[in-house]
């Protein structure tokens, strides 16, 4: 199978077509010019695309802070090392956003407003929000533009400057533990439990195509899950299935979700 024919077997869309092509030659260019390149940034399912594509090749994904969701696909030649990617001259750069701590904004507010100064998405990284500050990661060409003209979310003023990679506040990330006892291990049995809806509700959700497991779209509820899969449903949330433990006197599975709150 040549890689057009794997780009097209593993896309979902058109767009993922287009992303899968244009990293597919920057990487495999850049490895036979020893030359440094990097992507924009990718969602988790991006970079898991970019994995399956690039397998093989020697890769890495950085996004600034450890655990971060969003993050570039990178080639280092020989002669660079990792301490690029943290430098002042490496391929992103952290922003801190003042504002009024009397004003309630939220990821949401922030990314609107990001995304109204014109720029592109995958130029845009992990964005954190604290009480009078946000921090977010940005790719190093649009640093200039953004500095000048990212004045305001909404009706709030902004007072934007860049930071250093290690002075980004990453706000603690609340959870809800759920315990409960399930039929099956079927996907739509997780749904529900981790989000506190009903079965029925859960499977709607799924067949709407809202749900995705492990960062891929997944639409069939009866899918059966496992230990560390990440669930992500448009509109409720992301949980993560911990443990799955014996059957009770019942035959009911015990587990234990992570909800992220």
């Amino acid at each position: 199978m040549d890689k057009r024919e794997q780009i097209a077997r593993m896309a979902q869309n058109k767009d993922d077509e287009i992303l899968l092509a244009k990293l597919y030659e920057r990487m495999t260019t850049a490895q036979a010019r020893n030359i440094p390149a990097v992507s924009g940034f990718l969602s988790k399912r991006e970079q898991m695309l970019a994995q399956e594509l690039l397998r093989g090749q020697e890769i890495c994904f950085f996004g600034g802070p450890e655990l971060a969701e969003r993050e570039i696909c990178c080639y280092l030649p020989d002669y660079l090392d990792s301490s690029w990617l943290t430098g002042d001259d490496g391929p992103i750069a952290a922003v801190r956003a003042v504002y009024f701590a009397g004003d309630t904004l939220t990821h949401r507010d922030f990314l609107g407003a990001l995304m109204g100064c014109g720029v592109k998405r995958e130029t845009v990284g992990d964005i954190y929000v604290s009480e009078g500050s946000c921090d977010f990661l940005v790719t190093r060409e649009v640093l200039p533009y953004l500095l000048q003209n990212f004045l305001s979310a909404g009706r709030t003023k902004l007072h934007a400057e860049r930071i250093a990679l290690d002075e980004i506040r990453v706000p603690e990330q609340k959870v809800k533990t759920v315990r409960d006892t399930v039929p099956s291990l079927r996907l739509d049995g997780i749904v529900s439990s981790g989000f506190s809806i009903s079965r029925g509700k859960g499977a709607d959700y799924i067949a709407a195509g809202k749900c995705e497991l492990n960062y891929a779209p997944c639409m069939k509820g009866d899918k059966q899950t496992a230990e560390g899969d990440v669930i992500t449903v448009r509109g409720l949330g992301k949980i993560r299935l911990e443990t799955i433990g014996g059957n009770t006197k019942k035959g009911r599975i015990a587990i234990e979700i992570t909800r992220f709150l």
